[in-house]
């Protein structure tokens, strides 16, 4: 993703910044900080960006996913829905946070689908993870009335789709919190880093004192502030802030690059009879990070992506990656955590080691991921098509 690719003066002069005050930690010091705020800044422009009333900054996606658990009240005795098809990072978040993973199927979109979530819904359902894969959204109209339906809390993980929007209301605004990623493969970066945006003043509230050792945030001296409720660390440093709202600023250039990009190629891409597209239920609103494409069976769509990586297109086959499908999540299957684990003890939903997701199975084994990137030329384009040609056609 195209964040990586943008390093330049904006984050050096913001890092530089922070060092000329020595106050790298994200709280109090306001007099040595001489008014030098990045994580608040990033905060503010960020919640404007979404139009929304909170965010919080976190040190990773992954620690995103954690804190708008925590601030939704989820953990022991709860269980959660969410996809396989997903960076493992939410499933992770959910086991620590005490609760139950429960996957159910996904659909063309790339995102649980409305009737794979109306399957697994049981009295202990507590919360919707919905994962936003490769940059556009699920459908979210059908998801949010069946968190309506069945009084259900919706978490957005919107790691891939930054700056994606569904019928003009940017996705991760939906849901009661939604959750970023700024590592460093995502549409903006902070080297490391993550966010939690949300209307509710409850889950900000305890998003903000979870994330720091259960302080509170009143005053300005540390040591005197109390404690409302346990919580660990998922501090921002101000260091990461920086590069983060440099890189923030930049987005309206980056998704420009990245639809008009993704357009040239998927036009080219129309020209072959075999090659079908996700569905996407707002082109408009796509944040353009992937051309997601079907192959017609597992075997072709295996072949043609090891054909695009050796020609040098940034093509991926989720089906046989490690860290994105649970087929291949081996150490979940086995529960092989660094100690033991709530959900070791309870009477799981569903058997880890057997279950099947045939629809979810039949479109990730049959997908390719075409990456795109920002700072392509138009002969860059022109080749890519050309090896479009050597590969499909």
């Amino acid at each position: 993703m195209p964040g990586t690719e943008l390093f330049g003066k904006e984050e050096r002069q913001e890092v530089m910044d922070v060092l000329e005050t020595g106050v790298l930690f994200r709280y109090n010091n306001d007099e040595a900080r001489k008014g030098i705020w990045k994580a608040k800044t990033f905060e503010k422009e960020f919640a404007e960006f979404h139009g929304v009333k909170y965010c919080h900054m976190t040190t990773s996606g992954t620690t995103a996913d954690s804190v708008a658990l925590a601030s939704a009240g989820v953990g022991a005795g709860h269980e959660v829905i969410v996809p396989p098809f997903t960076f493992i990072a939410p499933v992770e978040a959910v086991i620590n946070c005490g609760a139950v993973p429960v996957f159910a199927e996904i659909d063309e979109t790339l995102c649980l689908s409305p009737e794979g979530i109306e399957a697994v819904i049981t009295p202990k359902t507590k919360a919707i993870l919905l994962v936003h894969m490769c940059g556009s959204m699920a459908k979210i109209d059908e998801i949010v009335a069946i968190c309506k339906k069945h009084d259900l809390v919706l978490i957005e993980d919107t790691a891939q789709a930054l700056g994606g929007s569904y019928k003009g209301q940017k996705v991760g605004t939906f849901g009661d919190t939604a959750c970023f990623s700024f590592d460093f493969f995502k549409i903006i970066t902070a080297g490391e880093g993550g966010a939690v945006i949300t209307n509710s003043d409850e889950c900000y509230e305890r998003a903000h004192t979870y994330s720091d050792h259960g302080h509170n945030h009143q005053g300005d001296n540390r040591g005197a502030e109390n404690h409302p409720i346990l919580g660990t660390n998922h501090r921002i440093s101000e260091l990461h802030a920086a590069v983060g709202l440099a890189q923030f600023r930049k987005l309206d250039f980056i998704l420009e690059k990245q639809r008009a990009n993704k357009k040239v190629l998927k036009d080219y891409l129309k020209k072959f009879p075999q090659v079908t597209f996700r569905e996407i239920p707002d082109e408009a609103g796509d944040s353009a990070t992937f051309i997601n494409i079907f192959m017609p069976t597992a075997e072709e769509a295996d072949k043609v992506a090891a054909a695009m990586g050796e020609a040098g297109i940034p093509a991926a086959y989720w089906f046989k990656n490690n860290y994105h499908y649970f087929k291949n999540w081996n150490h979940l299957k086995e529960m092989k955590t660094a100690a033991p684990v709530a959900l070791q003890y309870f009477d799981l939903p569903q058997d880890y080691k057997t279950i099947q997701f045939p629809k979810s199975d039949d479109l990730i084994s049959r997908l390719i991921s075409i990456s795109i990137k920002i700072m392509w030329t138009d002969e860059e384009l022109a080749e890519l098509c050309k090896k479009f040609d050597e590969v499909l056609g």
